[in-house]
């Protein structure tokens, strides 16, 4: 009988151990970070085209893009030095300097931009164009990767318990750490799962969207998505192609995940109008690009 209940005491002991452990690496699996900077290589962007325009252009030196629509014209500032990469691509776009993959699989080279409409606004959000589909799923047949530097915007320093609009990355980070598929899951780890849920709390943003695929260099003056700012869609981690939003107003739950890469100087009575106006109610005419760097 004691050899009986020594060898219930034993695996009881054991099946304790066991659970420990494992709240223990699920508490500390979120105590310590994982985030690493990927390499990367600035380069400067070239204005292929001169292109000449209508409208008044601030003082400033830099690069310039002026969005002829049916509504009326849009001034933006592109940052040539927070987004070189994004930037160039936007130009050559615009300016038909790249070759892009047409909607029926041919390559193109010439203005992406011109015809396409604003196909996704939404008032109190932003304006977005640059889908050849018009409805958001098109694009110019390639993809490239997002150009973001989170501590230039301070996503090392913001704890996600700071950061309510980041809840439903921290949410699915933790869920997925404990592989969790549905309510009978969670219910079954639900103490290991809760526990790591308040640990991951203490992290900062960057390494939460770290964790769900986001990858950020160290390199680039990377700016926040404020009102005004021009960035670019995408469907998650490094899916960039062509289509651009420009927001209406701040949207720090977008910090991170977008690359913002201009903004807009000249016209926000125009981007208001297109949201007012809704869906392709407007053309964007033509994409002019100009450098006024020194």
């Amino acid at each position: 009988m004691f050899k009986i209940f020594q060898t219930k005491l034993i695996l009881l002991l054991a099946l304790f151990g066991f659970c420990f452990f494992t709240i223990q690496c699920g508490e500390k699996r979120f105590k310590k970070m994982t985030y690493e900077p990927i390499s990367y290589s600035s380069t400067k962007v070239i204005v292929k085209r001169a292109d000449t325009v209508n409208v008044k252009l601030p003082e400033k030196p830099a690069v310039y893009a002026v969005i002829q629509t049916t509504t009326g014209d849009l001034v933006l500032e592109l940052f040539a030095d927070a987004a070189p990469k994004t930037v160039q691509n936007f130009i050559d776009l615009a300016q038909g300097e790249k070759d892009f993959t047409n909607e029926k699989g041919v390559k193109e080279r010439r203005p992406f931009y011109d015809g396409l409409k604003f196909h996704r606004v939404i008032p109190d959000f932003m304006a977005q164009g640059g889908c050849p589909r018009g409805d958001g799923g098109g694009g110019p047949g390639y993809k490239f990767e997002d150009e973001i530097n989170a501590k230039a915007i301070g996503l090392d320093k913001l704890k996600v318990k700071d950061a309510p609009q980041f809840q439903a990355q921290l949410q699915r980070v933790v869920l997925s750490e404990f592989n969790i598929q549905n309510r009978q899951q969670l219910d079954e780890k639900r103490v290991e799962v809760e526990a790591a849920y308040t640990d991951a709390l203490e992290l900062p943003v960057m390494e939460i969207l770290y964790r769900i695929g986001y990858r950020f260099n160290e390199v680039v003056p990377s700016k926040k998505a404020v009102r005004h700012s021009l960035a670019m869609a995408n469907a998650g981690p490094n899916t960039n192609g062509s289509q651009f939003f420009i927001n209406q107003v701040d949207t720090p739950h977008l910090d991170g995940i977008h690359t913002v890469f201009g903004h807009l100087v000249s016209g926000t009575e125009v981007l208001d109008r297109i949201i007012e106006k809704g869906n392709l109610q407007t053309t964007i005419r033509k994409v002019s690009v100009v450098d006024k760097r020194q």
